[in-house]
C-alpha cells in the first residue's frame, strides 16, 4: 500500500505506508500497540526499553522485511517477542510478583483497594501463575493473540512458525489456563 506525497518538484510521489526504512512513520503507527503488548509481558518499566530496542532492531534489519510474507506490524511483534525472550527472566519474575501480590505495585498515594479490586487482583494472580507455568511458545502465542490481537496467520508470521503450530499452541495454552483457573477456584 502506498500513500501519495508531494515530491520537491511538486509532482506526486508514492511512499510505501509500511516501509521499515521510515523509522518515524513506523514508530508513529505502531509504537502504542507494541508498548501495550510489551507492558503486559514485562511491566511498564521495561516496556519502553523493549519497544525502543524493537524499533532499533527493525530499522537495522529493515532489509530483511519482506512484505510478501506479511504486514509490518506482525514483523514488529515478532522482533518484540524476540526482544522479550531476552528479558524472559524479568517477565517470569514480574508474573510471579503479580501472582504473589495480586497486582502491580501501588504508589503510596493510592487509596485502599475496594472489594472489586481485591477480587480482580486475585484473578490476576491466578492468571499470572498460569501464564508463568506455560511453555514459552504457548505463552508467546497466547499473548500475541490476547494482547496484541493478532490473527493466527499474523502470529505465525511474527514467530516464524507454521499456522498449525499457532493453532495447537493456542489451544493447549487456553486449555491449561482454564484448568489452572478452575483448580484455583476461578471460573472459565
Amino acid at each position: 500500500m502506498t500513500v501519495p506525497t508531494q515530491a520537491p518538484d511538486g509532482a506526486a510521489a508514492a511512499v510505501p505506508v509500511d516501509d521499515p526504512a521510515d523509522l518515524a512513520g513506523m514508530f508513529d503507527r505502531y509504537a502504542r500497540d507494541l508498548l501495550r503488548y510489551c507492558a503486559q509481558r514485562v511491566g511498564s518499566d521495561l516496556a519502553e526499553d523493549a519497544v525502543a530496542e524493537t524499533f532499533l532492531i527493525a530499522y537495522e534489519q529493515r532489509d530483511r522485511f519482506d512484505p510478501k510474507r506479511g504486514a509490518l506490524l506482525p514483523w514488529l511483534y515478532g522482533i518484540a517477542t524476540n526482544v522479550l525472550r531476552r528479558h524472559r527472566r524479568v517477565e517470569l519474575r514480574h508474573l510471579r510478583t503479580l501472582a504473589r501480590t495480586g497486582g502491580e505495585p501501588e504508589d503510596p498515594q493510592t487509596e485502599q483497594r475496594n472489594v472489586e479490586r481485591l477480587d480482580a487482583a486475585r484473578q490476576v494472580a491466578r492468571v499470572s501463575r498460569a501464564l508463568a507455568a506455560l511453555p514459552r511458545r504457548q505463552r508467546d502465542v497466547l499473548l500475541l493473540y490476547a494482547i496484541a490481537e493478532l490473527e493466527y496467520a499474523e502470529i505465525a508470521a511474527a514467530l516464524s512458525i507454521p499456522l498449525g503450530s499457532v493453532q495447537s499452541s493456542l489451544h493447549r495454552a487456553r486449555t491449561k489456563i482454564r484448568a489452572a483457573l478452575a483448580t484455583a477456584g476461578g471460573t472459565q
